[in-house]
């Protein structure tokens, strides 16, 4: 566990000063859940390691090399395959590139994506609790769009993971924030 408490300590470095859209919650609870997902899940300590590490590539200055340095080759190859390409390109060519190489990306690289839509989601329903359909307007695509990237990436997971624990609570958020949309929009 001592490259978990490394990554901890590195993740925590890299997100100092960053807050999730709209809550205020520092940014590094979000990599902890995901860690905690990972490690419920039995995953092994380097796709642990990747998941702290998924997100200092896209929002940090953090970069690969600096991940392979710490932690090899293996960890950065993993954070890589769970990062969305040069935040430049549209939302729509980033969540594509997402959907696609969950397709064909290796199972450790699966299971880091499917812990941090875990949580990404568990939150969107916690925020949509308090705040309502209002909610959307903090992203870059409103609702419809988030519910196709979120469903068509489940459908990959599924395919690819099958029903574990963490595709299973991942199905079940899903539904429950776009059934929720829905109905209040309907």
């Amino acid at each position: 566990m001592d490259k978990v408490f490394h990554a901890i300590e590195l993740a925590a470095r890299a997100h100092r000063g960053q807050v999730r859209k709209g809550s205020g919650v520092p940014y590094l609870i979000h990599p902890l859940n995901v860690a905690k997902l990972l490690i419920q899940e039995g995953c092994e300590e380097e796709v642990v390691v990747a998941g702290l590490m998924h997100d200092t590539v896209e929002d940090t200055d953090m970069e690969l090399a600096d991940i392979e340095a710490e932690f090899g080759p293996r960890v950065a190859a993993m954070v890589a395959g769970a990062s969305e390409p040069d935040r430049r390109a549209s939302w729509e060519e980033r969540k594509q590139h997402t959907i696609d190489g969950a397709a064909g990306a290796p199972e450790e690289v699966l299971w880091i994506i499917c812990a941090d839509k875990l949580d990404n989601i568990r939150s969107l329903r916690e925020d949509l609790q308090h705040t309502g359909p209002a909610l959307w307007t903090r992203f870059n695509r409103p609702q419809p769009a988030q519910a196709w990237y979120y469903r068509t990436l489940l459908a990959q997971l599924e395919q690819r993971l099958g029903g574990s624990p963490l595709v299973v609570q991942l199905r079940e958020e899903v539904a429950a924030v776009f059934a929720e949309e829905e109905d209040a929009q309907g």
